[in-house]
């Protein structure tokens, strides 16, 4: 199966940059193809700018986008939360759940991040489950337990395919701090990751499990070639074209 590479933009833009960037990212893969045959590319722009980066790919499907983030509830009384079935009206590919900073700045739990996979699947919308330990919880030696638990509780019940989830491992102390985790560190958890889930999902062995945190030209090759990672998720390299290809290279 082909790697995912996924651009996470973050808050981070305006309309201006927004239009450069996935217009530059359009040009640049179609004049090199052999990237596309080589790697699902997937990008995820601030909400506000969703329309942008869909009006720019119409006509050039084979890259995808996706929203950062969805509300756990179907419609209602809720200001400035945006829905699963919204997300499908704009014709998102994927949605980014769980992620770090989603857990440490908005509270974001693993119920509620199982509750929003179970939402965009009724959408037909695959959802990107992070998942990750702290700097201190690897230190107390308690990195697989803690992402085990997340797992347990974050992955939802799957009656159809394989298709229906990516996963992704972020360790959080790896996250927009430029430190990586050890190759081996993440083989480790990789295997741990594809062993879990032969007990949540059918197929499990072709669920694609993306490694994120801090993934740059100078390691997405090492990174990449380590079995069981599918992919990258991809934080500040994603905001520049010549970074965010060249890390796409490399699958």
């Amino acid at each position: 199966m082909k790697k995912l590479i996924a651009g996470n933009w973050k808050m981070n833009g305006n309309r201006t940059m927004v239009r450069t960037l996935i217009s530059e990212v359009v040009n640049a893969l179609d004049a090199e193809q052999r990237i596309l045959d080589r790697a699902d590319i997937a990008v995820f722009p601030p909400a506000l700018y969703l329309s942008d980066v869909r009006h720019t790919l119409y006509g050039f499907p084979v890259i995808s986008f996706g929203m950062q983030d969805i509300s756990e509830y179907e419609d209602g009384a809720y200001t400035g939360d945006i829905s699963a079935s919204m997300a499908a009206d704009a014709a998102c590919t994927y949605v980014i759940l769980g992620h770090s900073e989603r857990r440490q700045y908005h509270g974001e739990t693993n119920e509620k991040v199982k509750l929003k996979a179970e939402l965009l699947l009724a959408e037909d919308i695959t959802p990107i489950i992070c998942v990750g330990e702290t700097e201190s919880e690897r230190e107390m030696g308690n990195a697989l337990k803690v992402v085990g638990e997340q797992l347990e509780s974050c992955i939802p019940v799957i009656k159809n395919n394989y298709r229906d989830i990516v996963v992704a491992y972020e360790p959080v102390w790896a996250i927009g701090t430029g430190k990586t985790a050890l190759p081996e560190d993440i083989r480790v958890m990789h295997q741990f990751i594809r062993e879990k889930l032969e007990d949540k999902v059918p197929d499990a062995s072709k669920v694609r499990i993306l490694y994120g945190g801090s993934m740059k030209p100078e390691n997405a090759a090492e990174i990449l070639h380590i079995q069981n990672v599918d992919g990258g998720l991809i934080g500040g390299a994603s905001l520049k074209t010549d970074t965010f290809l060249a890390i796409a290279r490399e699958a």
